[in-house]
């Protein structure tokens, strides 16, 4: 098994399966440690290169994927990978698009969609999903 995240760390959000998944914005350099494995990178332009495996998912600032069903399926694949992978969900920001694909994430891993908001704004950043249309399409998720 590969050495995972250390769920101490800032940015870090652990699911109830246990799995750990990093959260960032792009617009800070990548932090010290660890590299992950697997990315998720949600922007309306195509992301800077990484040295590890990544998916885009073309999402402009404060709206929705533009691919719903590619969206799901990088999530999917990245739960997948997080049970034995460091994986992380980035956006410009760290917030808005990250924090929305975090809920959305704690959906595919058994939260509600009426609680996934609140899961991950306790468990990776107050400020995560930014629009009323982020946290309905969280709702509307499962």
């Amino acid at each position: 098994m590969t050495q995972s995240w250390d769920a101490d760390t800032a940015g870090i959000m652990r699911l109830p399966s246990g799995a750990l998944v990093r959260g960032r914005g792009l617009r800070r350099p990548v932090p010290v440690g660890l590299d992950p494995q697997f990315g998720v990178y949600l922007l309306g332009k195509q992301p800077p290169p990484v040295e590890w495996d990544s998916t885009w998912i073309r999402w402009r600032d404060f709206w929705l994927p533009s691919d719903r069903g590619a969206f799901r399926n990088a999530l999917t694949e990245l739960l997948e990978r997080a049970r034995s992978e460091r994986v992380e969900i980035a956006c410009y920001g760290g917030v808005g698009r990250t924090g929305t694909a975090m809920a959305c994430l704690a959906v595919l891993d058994g939260v509600s969609g009426d609680e996934a908001v609140d899961y991950v704004r306790t468990h990776y950043s107050h400020r995560a999903v930014e629009t009323p249309w982020q946290r309905r399409f969280v709702v509307n998720f499962g």
